[in-house]
């Protein structure tokens, strides 16, 4: 197939083609943030160009908020992969905050866009009726450990589904967003293998410990 034919064809997949622009976009914002990344970059890291940038998403802000789309959905969508109604309630819980620790250390372009969002405090989130959608979803699995486990006990009454997300994700996304300032000031080695290894196991006890119920 000669390089001409290649481009046709991949200019007759539109679904691959704005995979592909979303997928380049994500990593010039994480890495210039949403003021100073620039459409030519993005373009530049992709297989179309500038035009059909603007074709598909309109706008760089548009593109922007598609691109912090894409990242809450693909992360909810491997939530959503864990089968965490099988597992008791603590086991379950343990697993999500295993697979949000280990999430975040693999996705640093996701940390950093939502760090970005926060700069602008969050604006963008708001704009968008799908990111609200795909969230609602984290909170209804934590919501439905949490009801199993207050049935049975294992789950102190008192504690809610957010406070949970909470404490879940303040651990997991310090973890990644602050690690060259708290390693330098402090302690490096909490990022090596084993240290990460060692706060992985901590932030699931932790968690665990504040939800825990007295029958557990």
């Amino acid at each position: 197939m000669t390089d001409t034919q290649t481009r046709k064809k991949w200019k007759q997949d539109p679904e691959a083609v704005q995979a592909n622009i979303l997928a380049a976009a994500a990593e010039e914002f994480a890495e210039h943030g949403l003021t100073g990344a620039r459409v030519d970059e993005i373009a530049a890291r992709t297989r179309t160009s500038k035009r059909m940038i603007y074709y598909y998403f309109g706008d760089k802000e548009s593109l922007y908020r598609q691109v912090l789309e894409e990242a809450y959905r693909k992360v909810r969508s491997e939530e959503a992969a864990l089968d965490l109604t099988s597992l008791a309630p603590l086991d379950a819980l343990r697993r999500l905050v295993e697979f949000t620790f280990d999430h975040h250390r693999a996705n640093e372009v996701f940390i950093r866009l939502v760090m970005i969002e926060n700069v602008h405090k969050g604006r963008h989130l708001s704009e968008s009726s799908l990111i609200a959608r795909v969230n609602a979803s984290a909170i209804e699995r934590i919501e439905d450990i949490c009801a199993r486990g207050q049935k049975d006990g294992s789950i102190r009454p008192d504690v809610s589904p957010h406070e949970l997300h909470w404490l879940i994700s303040a651990a997991c996304f310090f973890n990644i967003s602050n690690r060259f300032s708290f390693g330098i000031s402090f302690d490096k080695s909490l990022f090596s293998e084993p240290g990460q290894h060692k706060l992985r196991a901590l932030t699931c006890d932790a968690v665990i410990a504040a939800a825990r119920g007295k029958v557990s």
